[in-house]
């Protein structure tokens, strides 16, 4: 781990009933990795369907898999078959300037409780987004879009896409609400 470093969110991902995926953020180091966290995010929908015949589903998945030393995908499923991931780069990000060193010493790893603050607020912000009379949410399968010409149903409301990079950004380890 880089010295003074705290992890941080790299990607948040939001994948449909039909394991499409409704939107993609990422965060610095990693804005410019999008087919890497996309391939990242499609091998943890495996994961969701193995557990899934397993064991009875709780929400918060926890920990799906460590990729290396440094990522390390969770994840948390809907009552509706909506799924979040997200993904913590360990090394994560330096601490800003004004956060004091001493209080916040670096963080070796993470709990899989320390992102249900995220996950809550992720899905508050998919509540919201759902409760717009505006917003129109496609429910077609992919074959289906596929077969009559479409184009994929993904998420572009500025508001919803504002929120998950505030969330993105205001996640640490041991924040109690975001």
């Amino acid at each position: 781990m880089a010295l003074n470093s705290s992890p941080a969110i790299a990607c948040i991902g939001i994948i449909g009933r039909h394991d499409n995926p409704l939107h993609i953020s990422l965060f610095p180091p990693h804005e410019h990795e999008d087919l890497e966290m996309q391939f990242l995010l499609n091998s943890c929908l495996d994961i969701f369907d193995i557990r899934s015949r397993t064991k009875t589903l709780d929400q918060d998945l926890g920990l799906l898999q460590a990729i290396d030393e440094r990522l390390a995908a969770y994840g948390w499923l809907t009552n509706t078959g909506i799924k979040f991931i997200i993904v913590v780069d360990m090394m994560g990000r330096p601490p800003t300037a004004d956060e004091d060193k001493r209080r916040f010493p670096p963080v070796v790893g993470i709990r899989d409780t320390d992102l249900k603050p995220a996950f809550r607020a992720v899905q508050t912000a998919y509540i919201q987004l759902m409760l717009n009379p505006f917003y129109a949410p496609d429910d077609r399968t992919p074959l289906q879009i596929v077969n009559y010409g479409g184009t994929s149903p993904e998420i572009t409301s500025k508001k919803f896409i504002n929120e998950l990079q505030r969330i993105g950004k205001a996640w640490a380890p041991g924040t109690t609400s975001i």
